[in-house]
């Protein structure tokens, strides 16, 4: 090995210390153990997919998981298809399709109630303790349910329980409630350029 080479080896070294310090520290400060909300939100692909991540991480560990979906009213998904086999899911669908779609706003709203009143149930369920709540972004950004009574739930839900909210346009009120919030950023996207949405990819 040259001196120059040494060297760098040894710059690495020195620094990769000085992190491991700092990360180790952070780690040994990190004392609590609770149920975590996260929030997905943001104009890029990839909420939803990560949502269902952490409910198959969770059925991995043998926790019992809840996924209640707002507005989508697809039952043909691959993500169904195979965690809703999986022991320990209650999988609802309960959405009749996007506002667009739909163009009835009391329907739109009568839809968001009944899944937000599974929710409900299913949170206070304490066997259950991760809920995935899907799309419930867009149920709250088009007022087809309360935001204050909503965030209200969400913190008044047992300690042990963890819960995932997706979908674009997450309220102030939502995000100042969560422990995690990541938000997707589009970058570039195939739809703009003619490709059709796909099995496998967008469903």
């Amino acid at each position: 090995m040259t001196t120059d080479s040494q060297g760098k080896e040894e710059r690495h070294v020195a620094r990769m210390q000085r992190k491991k310090e700092i990360v180790d520290q952070k780690v040994a400060a990190a004392d609590q153990e609770r149920g975590v909300l996260l929030v997905n939100t943001g104009n890029g692909k990839g909420k939803s997919s990560a949502a269902f991540g952490v409910a198959a991480r969770a059925l991995g560990h043998g926790l019992q998981v809840a996924v209640v979906q707002f507005v989508k009213s697809r039952t043909d998904t691959g993500e169904e298809a195979v965690l809703g086999r999986v022991p320990g899911i209650h999988w609802h669908v309960m959405g009749e399709g996007f506002t667009w779609e739909t163009q009835d706003r009391a329907r739109d709203v009568a839809a968001a109630e009944r899944a937000w009143a599974k929710a409900r149930e299913l949170m206070a369920n304490p066997a259950i303790q991760l809920v995935v709540l899907d799309e419930l972004n867009i149920a709250l950004r088009y007022d087809h349910l309360a935001i204050n009574d909503v965030v209200s739930t969400l913190k008044a839900r047992r300690p042990g329980q963890h819960v995932v909210v997706t979908g674009r346009n997450a309220k102030p009120e939502l995000i100042e409630a969560a422990d995690l919030v990541t938000e997707m950023t589009l970058v570039k996207h195939h739809f703009s350029a003619g490709v059709k949405a796909q099995e496998g990819i967008e469903f």
